[in-house]
C-alpha cells in the first residue's frame, strides 16, 4: 500500500477535490471556484495530488484541465479489501451471537409462563 495516497487524501480540502474530480475534470479555476478558494491554494493542493499521483494535469491553451487517476484508489481498495473481509467475519459472528442470545431470551421467557 503506498501511503503517499492516504497522506494526499487525509487533507481536507485535497480529499474534496478528489471527490470533486470523482464527477469529471475541471480546470483548476473550476476547482478553486467550487470549494472557494484562491487559486494559488488550488493550485498547491492539486500540485501535491498530481506529485501523489491522484491527478493528471493537461494544458488546454491557457488553462490546466485536471482529471483523477483511478489507479491509486483501486491499489488503495485493494488494501481495504483485506480489512473488510476480516470486518465482515466480526459481524457474521456478532449476528450469531446476537441470534444465540435471543434464542437464550425466548426459551427463558416460555419458561416463565
Amino acid at each position: 500500500m503506498n501511503t503517499t495516497t492516504l497522506n494526499a487524501l487525509a487533507e481536507p480540502t485535497r480529499l474534496k477535490i478528489v471527490e470533486l474530480l470523482g464527477n469529471g475534470p475541471l480546470t483548476v479555476g473550476e476547482v478553486a471556484d467550487r470549494l472557494q478558494l484562491k487559486q494559488p491554494q488550488a493550485s498547491k493542493h492539486l500540485k501535491y495530488l498530481l506529485d501523489s499521483g491522484l491527478v493528471d494535469m493537461r494544458p488546454d491553451a491557457n488553462k490546466r484541465i485536471c482529471h483523477l487517476r483511478l489507479e491509486p484508489l483501486m491499489e488503495l481498495d485493494g488494501w481495504l479489501e483485506s480489512y473488510r473481509k476480516l470486518w465482515e467475519v466480526s459481524f457474521d459472528r456478532l449476528a450469531d451471537y446476537l441470534e444465540e442470545l435471543q434464542k437464550s431470551k425466548t426459551i427463558i421467557k416460555s419458561g416463565e409462563e
